[in-house]
């Protein structure tokens, strides 16, 4: 098929039942469409309006013991400065055509300094965040507030806050990114600014500023009451999460009602000024599945990235199994049946796009009991 001069447009004629008889006025018709730059729906409303989600993603399924000794390599041959701006190495999820997205809406990336290193400061409209699956070492300057950086943390980053980082330590460090940056792309929305080369403070408190003022359970400063669109709170910390998962679990054995399902505990992290998700376009969950558990089958609109940060089990997305273990991430794509499945236990690490359907009205799922 070749196209006009000037035109990508190619409207195609076929013999298929739901289609106009092929005629030479037909064909007429359609070289018209394409000078003019017109695509009928006829031709077309099966790709663009499924019957259900079909997604261009795929499942698909990461090692970290093959992307941690990569990141290393790259911490000996790759500048951390201007121009690669961060040395974070983002996936590319199988079916989206080489691009450097996990899902059509969420990027996903390992990022990895080595020591003295400082990642220089800028900021962008991308919503982001930071989770650490091991190591420490590492401090993330938010608007000048000095944020640590720990196993089991997650450390959320909203879109235009000025940031960078430094480790402080004689070890190198990696952990992994995740923002909504293929969103913002396809919606040409976004906006980037450089700052310093080094972060404007090298301290490195135990305590973050923004920790100081919201890490509190249930407590709210007075003066902070109107409600934010992203979280001002900049490190949920491992023992926290730790024990909300262990207190759920120990309560369901105690008999009382505490879990998604029998064995399933789960945690949302939430903006302590809405009690709604941290940042407007990511959901950031933790999930631990007790030893001898396996999780119903559910599917939901809307894609999510895990990633294993303890145990070993079995991870079934749409037909495709694999064993998992620390360190691993894995893309479930819109509409795919995720189930889970441990003997010895397993925890998980969890960001979807829920708050984008959510938003329009256009979230569902197959049980909407079981909606996280």
């Amino acid at each position: 098929m070749t196209f006009p001069v000037g035109s990508p447009v190619a409207v195609v004629a076929s013999d298929a039942a739901d289609q106009p008889e092929r005629t030479p006025e037909l064909e007429a018709l359609y070289r018209g469409f394409e000078r003019e730059m017109l695509i009928p729906l006829w031709t077309e409303i099966g790709d663009l309006m499924p019957l259900s989600p079909r997604s261009k993603a795929v499942p698909h399924l990461w090692r970290w013991t093959a992307l941690l000794p990569m990141a290393e390599r790259a911490g000996e041959l790759v500048p951390v400065g201007r121009g690669g701006e961060r040395r974070a190495i983002a996936l590319a999820n199988p079916g989206l055509g080489g691009r450097p997205f996990a899902t059509p809406t969420l990027w996903a990336a390992i990022q990895y300094l080595n020591p003295g290193e400082d990642a220089p400061v800028h900021r962008h409209t991308q919503n982001a965040f930071r989770f650490v699956v091991e190591g420490e070492g590492v401090w993330t300057v938010v608007d000048g507030d000095p944020v640590a950086m720990r196993r089991g943390d997650f450390l959320p980053q909203a879109g235009w806050h000025w940031h960078g980082h430094h480790n402080i330590t004689d070890r190198p460090m990696a952990w992994i990114d995740g923002l909504d940056i293929p969103f913002q792309y396809f919606g040409d929305s976004t906006f980037f600014e450089f700052g310093p080369d080094a972060v404007e403070t090298r301290e490195a408190p135990e305590r973050s500023r923004s920790e100081r003022l919201w890490g509190h359970p249930g407590l709210r400063p007075l003066t902070h009451l109107r409600p934010t669109p992203a979280t001002p709170l900049l490190a949920y910390r491992w023992e926290h999460t730790d024990r909300a998962l262990a207190e759920q679990l120990t309560l369901e054995a105690e008999g009382y009602r505490a879990t998604t399902e029998p064995g399933h505990a789960a945690v949302r992290y939430v903006n302590p000024t809405t009690g709604g998700d941290v940042m407007p376009t990511l959901r950031t969950e933790f999930h631990r599945l007790a030893p001898d558990t396996a999780t119903a089958a559910v599917r939901e609109v809307g894609s999510s990235v895990f990633q294993v940060f303890d145990g070993t089990g079995e991870v079934t997305v749409a037909g495709h199994t694999w064993q998992v273990e620390r360190g691993d991430l894995f893309v479930v794509p819109s509409w795919q049946p995720l189930t889970l499945a441990t003997d010895r236990g397993l925890d998980l690490f969890r960001f979807s796009d829920t708050p984008i359907f959510e938003k329009l009205n256009q979230y569902r799922a197959d049980d909407q009991e079981n909606h996280r």
